[in-house]
Parts: structure tokens; sequence; C-alpha cells
């Protein structure tokens, strides 16, 4: 095969961020007939089908490998004009860009203190990508972000991993929530019956509280059919403090909250510790050297330390 043409490479790209090839033909000045063609070019250049053509367009397995190499090219030309000085347009000083996905419970504790640490001379932008840690590597995969907080250990192919610490849950609930659900009986049974917070469909944490707690395998029933879910950390514990219901909180976020007596904590015997790894692409960027720089950092005083 031949080198890629950087301008199908590009178009691409920018079919796969606008998710038409009209909103990508709009974003490149150039005619949706024009990208069709580059793309359909590129397909036949690297004999694979890069697109599925759904609505909005995603990438197939192949086109997420040219995906991810059409935004380290990016990320490398904003490096290089950043050290050159070259602005770029409409801008006063050099700008890169950096995607990362991390979950909601680190933003809302520990992450953001991270960034805060990266140095801004020249400056860098985050475009932040919030998803459930046991999925976020599916965006560096898919070539959709650059660097990714995981609880995966295993590194996505062409990136690095390091692992950061564990960050640890406590069972919570509101004192009368727990008189008036969990108050006589065992725990373990009143968890089954009583209502539950959940942060979405994919959330587990709970269920798996349950579970260990009562001795049950990964199939056996977990916590209670009467949850709430709740797609947001600070909703998520404001759910549990006005007593819809009883959870897992972000040892960070539940201490001040027991401290003032506005939670109780349910068991001091079973907090749950998710370990959490960073997987970044293996570029020579000095941007994504100082952002994971800063949350290594970071993660080492937030996070109790890797087993």
């Amino acid at each position: 095969m031949d080198e890629l043409p950087l301008d199908q490479v590009y178009t691409l790209l920018a079919v796969v961020d606008e998710g038409t090839f009209d909103a990508a033909a709009a974003s490149l000045h150039v005619t949706p007939s024009a990208v069709s063609q580059r793309i359909k070019a590129l397909e036949q250049r690297t004999g694979r089908v890069l697109l599925m053509r759904s609505k909005p367009v995603r990438p197939t397995e192949s086109g997420e490998v040219v995906v991810r190499f059409a935004r380290q090219l990016t990320l490398l030309e904003r490096d290089a004009r950043a050290e050159l000085g070259l602005a770029e347009k409409d801008q006063r000083r050099p700008t890169t860009r950096l995607a990362i996905a991390v979950n909601a419970d680190s933003l809302a504790t520990w992450f953001l203190p991270a960034l805060q640490r990266v140095p801004q001379d020249p400056p860098v932008c985050f475009e932040l990508r919030r998803e459930d840690e046991a999925h976020t590597t599916a965006l560096l995969r898919e070539g959709q972000v650059m660097a990714a907080v995981t609880s995966s250990p295993d590194p996505v192919a062409g990136c690095t991993v390091r692992a950061l610490g564990l960050a640890r849950y406590l069972p919570v609930a509101n004192p009368e929530f727990e008189e008036r659900h969990l108050g006589s009986g065992r725990l373990v049974d009143r968890l089954r019956e009583a209502p539950v917070m959940v942060f979405d469909r994919r959330d587990d944490l709970q269920d798996g509280l349950v579970r260990s707690m009562a001795g049950d395998g990964k199939n056996a029933r977990g916590a209670s059919p009467l949850r709430h879910y709740i797609p947001t950390s600070e909703g998520f514990c404001d759910a549990i403090v006005a007593g819809l219901g009883w959870g897992l909180v972000p040892e960070p976020q539940a201490l001040p909250l027991l401290r003032s007596g506005a939670l109780t904590l349910l068991a001091t015997d079973r907090t749950v510790d998710v370990p959490l790894f960073w997987q970044q692409w293996k570029l020579d960027s000095p941007a994504l050297v100082a952002v994971a720089s800063a949350v290594a950092e970071t993660a080492a005083e937030k996070l109790l330390p890797p087993r």
C-alpha cells in the first residue's frame, strides 16, 4: 500500500467528528461530493471499508486506526507549531488541544486539580469526555480521545498504561432512610429490598457490593429493583442525602457529609476500592507528557496507593 494522502485522512476524521458527509463538507469548505470521493479513494487505497454509513457516521475497526492516526498527526502538528511559536488561524498564540476520557467520580473529586497543574505556556485546551471508567478504553480504541482514566490495566493497542491508585467508595445513606429501610434484620437482606441509587444502567457497584456481602456469585441477585438512576456524581450524592436511596459514594465526597451527620455509614468493613489507571497514546507530545505527569502527581496525593 502506498502512503496515505493526508487530505483523505483528515477528511475521514472530519466525517467522524461531524457525523455526516454534509457537515464534514461544510467544515472543510468543500462539496459533499468531494468528501465522498476522498473517502472512497481512501477506502480503495487501504482495501478496507472505513466508515459505517449510519447516522451519525461511525468508523469501522479499520477506520478507527486511520482516525487515531489523523488525531496523532493533528496533535504533533500543533505541538510543532507551539514550539515554533506559530499561531493557528484566528488565534494570537498556538494552542494544543487534548481529548481525554474520564469517569464522572474522578472528574468530581480529583481530576480537575490535576489539570490545574498543567503548564499553560504554551496554552493547552482540554476536551473532556465523561464515560464510565470500565468503558473509557473504548474511546481510546476508536481514536476519539488521546488519553483516559480507566479501570482496565490492559493497554489499548498503541497506548501505554500506568497505575494511578485506588478510588475508595463508602456505602452510605441518609440517617432517616437507614432507620426506615435498614433498621432491622440482616443488612444484606434489607439492601436487597431498600431503594438504591445507581449511576446508570452499566453501574454495577451497588449490585456487586450486595452480592459480595451475601457471598453470592457474579450472576446472583444484587441490590433492590427499586432503583433511581442519577447520571452525575454530584446529583447521585445529593439524592442520597435527600433520602431517595442508599449508594456507594466516593470517599472524598462522603467524609464531610458523614462528619456533619447528613449521611451515615452502613458498614465499616464494606468499602469498595476501584483501581484506576492512566492510558495514553505512545506519542512524543510535550503537552501529553505534561498532562500525564500532573495526573500521576495528583492521583498519588488523592487516591489510595495501588496494590
